[in-house]
């Protein structure tokens, strides 16, 4: 039996385990999850269809956020070797990758799909142990990813040009060509399924790409790309790793690249664009948010705190369009305020392993650090902390990344708790008493990815939906992100859209061909 094999058994056996069946306290059990996701497997970038370390012998350690052990060891890509992965998939775009059919591309996708399904519970280990994220959580980010891929297969085949009826003696029309070689750069908090959607509508447009996983969560990327061997070209996918600095930056300023994606900050969104300007490739940003959800006096209570909590204490909290500000109508706050504390208390911390788990560490120390200092500046601003805003004292928990579920009452708009994104487990309540008044309130922020509104009033909901400036409108529920709709933000949220018919335009050129017709003769 080979090792593939034997690693491919131990995966099927470990997907349906929990902590318990590992036996021991969490590092222990911990320490034998790692050993057996990790036993014959290499994380090496993925260039030109095989694993590789590039020129340099430098690595970068991804650690276990619940127990701080090291889950593997990656490659630090130098710029040579970016440059190196830039001219690989320019080969296979140009030799390969080009000549392809619309329907050729969808079938090789879909066997892709196919390989990708069959790993899906080594991937569900794998970015559960590297992000902390419950098990359960992360094997719905898996199916996702995976069903995003699926409908970017299908859409591959949709390729339409148009006929321009202009003149009589005039054959108009334009046609939708790929860029060629894309580069994209995703976050750490949704490693797979971010990945997912950037590689979808870019392969599906017929482009070849160059992507950058975070340094803290790369993984599950790295082992999507080595999944795609035998089944899509060699140099179609590749995956470069690193520091965002060196290889991320020079992803986005080389000249080569003609369009560039990215998923991450707003400072870095800032760098990325100013970077692509200098030579003009296309840019699509996703980026921060400071999402408010607007309760209406008329709105189902059990509907609008389970919303507003799922919005803000899924993945701790790491989303960008984290529902972190409820703005709640007078009449109504002091109910909404308990029930949604009782809601934030009932989570359960503890190993994502474990099946009771709701909520794991946050990803890496620094943003548990990041967190602390803003729970710190909301009581110094003056707000009242009503439940968390402390790592929790159970003996297991100590070596993780861990923090309370977060709420401040007494909250207004120009404190910074309310206006800078947190990117953890602490929510807001502030709150109004006219229409006018919510809506102000809510778009009273630099960003604009999200938004939710609680009401049963259909008019309620459709105006507020037209006021407040966000790409994403969520009513009484807190998603679902599908991939048939478009996903972005308004404002400091970033321009262009990842997902839906929407993205595959932003890999696609258009050309316009004039074909001059003379009058029929024999």
């Amino acid at each position: 039996m080979s090792a593939t094999v034997v690693f491919y058994i131990c995966v099927q056996v470990i997907g349906t385990m929990n902590v318990n069946e590992y036996g021991g306290d969490p590092a222990t059990a911990h320490r034998t999850a790692i050993e057996e996701v990790t036993e014959f497997r290499e994380f090496g970038a993925w260039v030109g269809g095989e694993s590789t370390s590039g020129e340099g012998s430098e690595r970068i350690e991804t650690t276990d956020p619940v127990t701080d052990q090291q889950i593997a060891e990656i490659p630090a890509f130098r710029r040579s070797d970016v440059d190196t992965a830039v001219s690989v998939a320019w080969t296979a775009f140009e030799t390969t990758w080009s000549e392809t059919t619309p329907a050729e591309r969808s079938r090789m996708l879909s066997n892709w799909i196919d390989e990708l399904q069959s790993h899906a519970e080594e991937l569900t280990l794998l970015e559960c142990l590297d992000t902390g994220k419950p098990r359960a959580h992360a094997r719905a980010e898996v199916q996702g990813a995976i069903e995003t891929l699926e409908y970017y297969a299908a859409a591959a085949r949709i390729n339409e040009g148009k006929q321009i009826d202009a003149e009589n003696d005039l054959h108009l029309y334009t046609r939708q060509e790929p860029y060629g070689v894309v580069g994209q750069i995703v976050p750490w908090n949704f490693p797979i399924w971010a990945a997912a959607w950037k590689l979808g509508p870019a392969l599906a447009a017929g482009n070849c790409t160059v992507l950058k996983p975070s340094a803290n969560t790369p993984l599950t990327t790295i082992r999507m790309a080595q999944l795609t061997a035998d089944i899509l070209p060699d140099g179609v996918v590749n995956v470069v790793t690193g520091s965002g600095s060196r290889v991320g930056g020079h992803l986005t300023e080389h000249d080569d690249v003609r369009k560039i994606s990215f998923t991450g900050s707003e400072a870095v969104g800032k760098q990325v664009m100013e970077s692509a300007a200098d030579h003009f490739a296309a840019v699509t940003l996703e980026l921060g948010g400071k999402s408010p959800f607007v309760v209406f006096p008329d709105a189902d209570m059990d509907k609008v705190v389970d919303a507003v909590a799922e919005g803000v204490f899924y993945s701790t909290g790491e989303i960008c369009d984290a529902l972190s500000r409820a703005i709640v109508h007078e009449d109504i706050i002091d109910e909404f305020t308990d029930r949604f504390v009782e809601k934030a208390e009932s989570h359960v911390l503890g190993d994502p392993l474990k099946d009771e788990t709701t909520m794991g560490p946050l990803t890496t120390a620094a943003q548990l650090e990041t967190v602390q200092e803003y729970i710190q500046t909301g009581l110094d601003e003056g707000a009242t902390l009503l439940t968390g805003g402390n790592i929790p004292t159970d003996p297991e928990l100590q070596d993780g990344w861990y923090i309370e579920p977060t709420v401040f009452g007494d909250v207004t708009n120009d404190m910074r708790i309310a206006q800078e994104e947190i990117f953890g487990p602490v929510q807001t309540i502030q709150s109004f008493s006219t229409y006018e008044e919510a809506i102000k309130l809510a778009n009273d922020t630099k960003f604009g990815l999200a938004a939710g509104i609680g009401t049963e009033k259909t008019s309620l909901a459709h105006n507020a939906a037209a006021d407040i400036d966000a790409g994403l409108i969520y009513v009484n529920d807190y998603g679902p992100i599908l991939p048939d709709a478009p996903y972005g933000g308004f404002k400091n949220s970033g321009i262009g859209r990842d997902l839906g018919e929407e993205a595959l335009d932003h890999y696609r050129q258009t050309k316009s061909v004039y074909v001059n017709l003379d009058e029929p003769s024999l």
